[in-house]
């Protein structure tokens, strides 16, 4: 996309106060009085066609003012990636630039003669570019972009250019220059910036109908990225943020419009009542994500106790849960209703030959990485061109020495003879070198001083020479190899700058949370079923149960319709209430079960159904339509309970048994919409509960998604296995504990901490190797779990510095495969071992026993599955690759 940029002044707008003053008033008088009729000489239709609407002048002058906001003050150029008040900020600090710092005031001064817009901006982008540390080198309080802190006063700190900004930036040789707004200096036009600044510092600018926000990406990927563009391989640089947190990119679409990201905070669970905060996302600061943690608090969407801010070198917030509050639902609920998660929607619009262009990131890095090929190639020219006049003027000066042509200048008499003596002497010596030898050249050497002439070392002219000429190859091979040579340049940056700028954002694939299920029941639902109202401002009524302001309500009448709403204060949902309750939607284990009168045939139905998705405020019939249709029996089962229920005929059937049992289990789940089964043709008095039934659905099956962290019912990641009342889930941690929790779908478990995620199994064994730090040997232990606490972890290898599990496995037929040296002229050997002939199952405390006394290095474990036979590698104590079977 290109906008126009310029517009042409229109040929009837006045030019001058002078002119405007001939323009006709709209009462027929001229600006000076004068009256407009034919005694002053002109034809007074004639003169009104020169009047230029006010329509035109606002069209011009308003597309010259958005094109002056667009070019010169919010979009960054595609060249250096910079506004203009950050190039002339970076070039005043080149001109002030000897090394040591320079205090900001003296910074904005001097680069206020070349931004006429007053120091406030130029003091807010100064600090904006000191925060994000690669430009320039701070000293002072200059804020802090976590916390939000602002900085000191431009005349407290101090700043310089850093190194990486010399040796990218600047290059004046190569520089396009323009004059200052008010001509009295020059300026960069765009500073030849040999890297891709844009995508590392990241820009964020509204002008007048546009706008841009390019995040910042990770500088060393940023390197490596540009050296892949230059091989012509593809790349997709991803962002990466000063903050930290985490990311998911899925819907990045390469920085594009349209595109969004996601980023959360960093939360851990400290323990069951503390969630401590590391990371914050980009855009947003402790304080404010403190604020939105407090106000989702007063509406009753998270419970917590209090929040504190340790935040000092790291952030550190601490939240310290109501009693009660699940720890894992309470970071889902700070996910969906605070600032620990943040969306953003990219936008790289960026000037491209002086007009706005929408690029993706890896366009702004392929171009980048072109221009800096071409920006090295323009240098090397420069560089090979002074090298050439360099060795030219060495090669004349000995000439003119050794020769001695200065001695025969001695008896000229006039400066022509001087010229043509000295043009006369080398004249011999032209034809080896590259270009004519011109009078310049010659003066040039009747400036040689005689002290230089008589102290002139011709073997050090020599070795000079040969210096410059080793200099001229390389140079010249650089540029027939421009595109290895710009390779290397790139990887001695990453070599130079890249220590200590390792990704901080992690980059994470964020499951949805949806707001209603973690929200806290914050209000109490009532229902007042005689006169038809349900809410929870009804608290003088009957209380149905606990929910929160998301949730939706399903209620069901003696009539058999059935409605969904909204919960609110007070709805009128018809009388004759029998049901009540909080909805789920596609909640596939609650059932109802129904018994209703169809007024029809007078016979009595039961029926088994779901409700798993309606519209909202719609009424649905349960049962038959027909006249005097009504329902005798509900309930509402949150895990398909079938219960067992006595029917009463009345006294006056004709039935010889005159109550019987029904089991609702004998029937099955059907549709909502279905008629059901036949209970009986006789007229029945009542149907009283008499036993509660269990549940008929089976148990839940559960999947665990390693992407994310998160149980599922919808068959992602690998299955888990079948739950059903007081079963567990065995967690292995890579850190060498274990935990039992429940199969809640809310729980949430680290995908980079999990070894062994299943279903537990009280009479399984755990097998684990791992490394011993203090004995500096490998160990295998076998062990039952023998505790029953939820959610709680246990340590089962030894407490010592340098100790990590290298695997764990509850395969009982699964076999170790080691190989190891006896000694160090020892051919390698390879032995598999059966786990139970290694060591006995013992507790889970204990040591274990030794693998081996060899130097082992690699560890293999061969499940009894061979499709699950993963391969483990261990080399020197240091682990190489990683499994998905228990193999850390």
């Amino acid at each position: 996309m290109a906008l126009p940029l310029k517009s042409k002044t229109n040929q009837n707008e006045p030019n001058s106060l002078e002119d405007s003053q001939h323009l006709p008033s709209q009462n027929g008088q001229s600006a000076n009085g004068q009256s407009n009729g034919q005694a002053d000489g002109f034809d007074a239709d004639e003169k009104i066609t020169d009047i230029v609407p006010l329509s035109g002048l606002y069209e011009n002058w308003f597309l010259d003012y958005a094109s002056y906001v667009i070019l010169e003050r919010a979009v960054p150029g595609i060249g250096d990636g910079m506004k203009p008040v950050q190039r002339r900020i970076l070039h005043a600090m080149k001109e002030m630039d000897d090394g040591r710092f320079n205090k900001v005031a003296n910074v904005i001064g001097q680069t206020m003669q070349y931004h006429p817009h007053g120091d406030a901006s130029i003091g807010d982008a100064i600090v904006n570019l000191g925060q994000k540390d690669l430009l320039i080198e701070t000293q002072g309080n200059w804020g802090d972009v976590r916390t939000g802190d602002s900085a000191a006063a431009p005349r407290y700190i101090e700043a310089r250019l850093s190194k990486f900004a010399h040796d990218v930036l600047f290059s004046p040789k190569i520089t396009e220059w323009q004059a200052s707004y008010d001509g009295r200096k020059r300026e960069p036009v765009s500073l030849p910036a040999k890297f891709p600044l844009l995508l590392a510092q990241g820009v964020e600018g509204i002008a007048v109908g546009l706008s841009t926000k390019i995040m910042p990406h990770n500088f060393c990927e940023l390197c490596e990225a540009s050296i892949q563009v230059l091989k012509g391989k593809p790349t997709d640089v991803l962002p990466d943020f000063p903050t930290g947190g985490t990311v998911d990119v899925s819907q990045y679409n390469g920085g594009q419009k349209g595109g969004r990201i996601r980023v959360r905070a960093r939360i851990e669970s400290y323990d069951r009542k503390t969630l401590v905060i590391r990371d914050i996302p980009y855009g947003t600061t402790t304080t404010n994500l403190i604020d939105s943690i407090i106000k989702a608090n007063d509406k009753g969407k998270i419970k917590v106790k209090r929040v504190v801010d340790n935040t000092a070198q790291d952030v550190e917030i601490l939240v310290s849960l109501a009693p009660g509050v699940s720890p894992d639902v309470t970071i889902d609920a700070l996910y969906a209703f605070t600032d620990c998660e943040v969306s953003i929607s990219p936008n790289a619009c960026v000037i491209v030959n002086n007009k706005p262009q929408f690029l993706s990131v890896n366009d702004i890095l392929r171009i980048n990485a072109d221009n800096t090929m071409e920006l090295l190639r323009r240098e090397l020219e420069i560089r090979r061109s002074e090298l050439k006049e360099k060795i030219l003027f060495a090669s004349l000066e000995k000439i003119f020495i050794e020769n001695r042509i200065y001695r025969k200048i001695e008896e000229c008499e006039t400066w022509p003879d001087v010229i043509a003596t000295i043009d006369k002497g080398l004249k011999p010596y032209k034809k080896q070198f590259y270009r004519e030898i011109t009078q310049d050249d010659i003066v040039r050497l009747t400036e040689i001083r005689i002290k230089r002439i008589s102290k002139y070392d011709s073997f050090k002219a020599d070795e000079l020479m040969r210096d410059l000429q080793t200099e001229l190859d390389e140079v010249e091979n650089n540029l027939a190899n421009l595109r290895d040579f710009t390779i290397l340049f790139f990887k001695q940056l990453l070599k130079k700058y890249g220590a200590g700028r390792e990704r901080k954002t992690e980059i994470r694939q964020f499951d949805t949370i949806q707001a209603a299920v973690v929200a806290v029941n914050n209000q109490k639902l009532y229902v007042n079923r005689k006169e038809g109202f349900v809410g929870y401002g009804l608290k003088k009524d009957e209380f149905v149960c606990d929910c929160s302001d998301l949730d939706d309500i399903i209620v069901m009448r003696k009539d058999g319709t059935m409605q969904v709403s909204k919960v609110a204060e007070k709805t009128f949902v018809g009388k004759d209430i029998l049901y009540v309750g909080v909805f789920k939607r596609n909640d596939e284990r609650m059932v109802y079960n129904m018994a209703y009168l169809d007024g029809g045939t007078g016979r009595t139905m039961v029926k088994r159904f779901q409700v798993l998705g309606v519209t909202r405020d719609r009424e649905y019939n349960l049962i038959s339509d027909a006249k005097g249709s009504r329902v005798t029996y509900l309930s509402a089962n949150p895990n398909g309970e079938a219960e067992i229920v006595t029917a009463y005929l009345t006294q006056g059937s004709t039935a010889r048994k005159k109550s019987f049992e029904f089991d609702f289990a004998t029937i099955d789940i059907k549709n909502r919409n279905s008629r059901g089964n036949l209970l009986t043709k006789y007229p029945v008095r009542r149907l009283q509960l008499k036993q509660a039934g269990s549940s008929t659905l089976g148990g839940l099956e559960i999947w665990y998604d390693p992407t994310v962290g998160r149980l599922n019912t919808e068959e992602r990641g690998y299955y888990v296995g079948e739950f059903e009342g007081e079963d567990r889930i065995l967690v292995v941690h890579k850190d060498g504990s274990y935990e039992l929790t429940t199969y809640e779908l809310t729980n949430r478990y680290e995908p980079d901490s999990v070894g062994v995620l299943e279903k537990f199994e009280p009479e399984g064994v755990v097998t684990a190797v791992y490394y011993e730090g203090k004995q500096k040997a490998y160990y295998v232990k076998r062990f039952n779990i023998e505790t029953s606490s939820i959610n709680k972890r246990f340590l089962f290898l030894p407490d010592s510095r340098g100790t990590k599990l290298i695997l764990a496995t509850t395969d009982q037929q699964a076999q170790l495969e080691v190989t190891y040296k006896k000694d160090k002229k020892s051919p390698v050997e390879t032995t598999q071992y059966d786990f139970d002939m290694l060591v006995d199952v013992k507790g889970w405390k204990a040591l274990g026993n030794r693998l081996t006394n060899f130097d082992v290095s690699k560890v293999k474990l061969l499940a009894s599955d061979p499709e699950q036979d993963i391969e483990k590698v261990v080399e020197n104590g240091r682990i190489k690759s990683k499994s998905q079977l228990g193999i850390f």
